[in-house]
Parts: C-alpha cells; sequence; structure tokens
C-alpha cells in the first residue's frame, strides 16, 4: 500500500474541493467539504460539500457519504477519508457508522471558530457533551484522526515549500470563500449559520 501523498491531498484540495465548495457557498452554504480516496493508488472516488440550504444534515462530510455510499458498495476501509475542517460532533458519529478507520483533517476546530466565524462544533460539544475544546477520543477503537498541517509538518523533507505554497493558497481559497459566506448567510434557511 502506498505511502499517503499529502501533495496529492492538497492538489485535490485545490483542484476539486474548492471549486465544489465555491459553487456551494454561492448557493448559500457553509464551506465545509470532504474527499475520499483509495488506499491503493490515491485516486479520487467520492467527493461532497455542505449543502444545507437543502437540508441542514447535509453537512460536507454527510454529502461526501452519501455520494460514496451511492454509487459504491466497498469496504470503507480500503480508503482514506479527508475533511476540509475537523468534523462537527454529527459528522463524527457519521464517518463512525459508515465504517472508515481513518480520517483526516485540514482546519482544526479552533481555526473554524476563531477565523470562520462558525462556533457551532465546539458550541454543541460543550453544551450537549461536555467535551470542552473539541477534545474528543481522537485515537480510538473505531477510527484514527490526524491534522493535515501537522503530519505535513512531521515530514523529514528538507524543502517543504511546495507543500508549504499549497497549504497557503487552500487558506487563502477557504478564508475568501468564509468571506463570502459571512456576507451571505442572513439571506439562507440555515438553523445555525
Amino acid at each position: 500500500m502506498p505511502q499517503l501523498n499529502f501533495d496529492t491531498i492538497l492538489d485535490i484540495f485545490i483542484d476539486n474541493l474548492i471549486p465544489e465548495t465555491k459553487i456551494a457557498v454561492e448557493k448559500g452554504n457553509k464551506i465545509f467539504g470532504a474527499f475520499i480516496i483509495d488506499k491503493l493508488d490515491l485516486s479520487l472516488v467520492s467527493t461532497g460539500t455542505n449543502n444545507e440550504v437543502v437540508n441542514p444534515l447535509y453537512h460536507g462530510e454527510i454529502s461526501t457519504l452519501f455520494n460514496f455510499f451511492k454509487s459504491n458498495t466497498l469496504n470503507p476501509k480500503n480508503y482514506y477519508f479527508i475533511t476540509s475542517h475537523e468534523p462537527c460532533s454529527l459528522c463524527l458519529s457519521a464517518i463512525t457508522w459508515s465504517g472508515f478507520d481513518n480520517f483526516y483533517y485540514f482546519f482544526p476546530y479552533d481555526e473554524t471558530e476563531s477565523i470562520f466565524n462558525i462556533p457551532h462544533d465546539l458550541n454543541i460539544f460543550k453544551e450537549v457533551f461536555n467535551i470542552h475544546r473539541g477534545e474528543y477520543n481522537k485515537n480510538n477503537n473505531y477510527w484514527e484522526s490526524y491534522s493535515i498541517i501537522q503530519k505535513i509538518h512531521e515530514i523529514s523533507d528538507q524543502d517543504n515549500s511546495i507543500l508549504l505554497n499549497k497549504i497557503q493558497q487552500i487558506r487563502l481559497n477557504y478564508q475568501e470563500l468564509s468571506k463570502k459566506y459571512q456576507e451571505t448567510k442572513i439571506s439562507n434557511n440555515i438553523p445555525l449559520k
């Protein structure tokens, strides 16, 4: 099995997920999305973005799972699950119930709250589950979760400049998408804006 290639993951963000997220945000949705890649050849299998204007349960990860299972009856343990933002409690449960043994996220909860002004993940953890600052069990009997940024910083290559430039490009794209969402969210019908 090939090692997880973060250059490939960042390219999928840039070439696939961000353009799809832009379309979703233009419809009034939040900036969240995800994709699934094959562990064997790292090929893109499924993507999804937030579609809360249709149904408040259609988070990015949920849409990705629906798209994955619509066309596949394959074993989820053969795939990597990649999310733009650390999954909320709904999406953590969905990933668990779906049978994935992993997920990787780009933005952690604290950035979702502070940079993107979407505090609901941390608020729901605190109010409903009495979990403070999103400190769920990140490695458990169901799956292991990883920060993409932390994993890239752990890479021992002397020159990570290509990856770091792509990270910056992704950050800037999501900040621009967030600005658009924040400017237009008043006009949508999403319960938790």
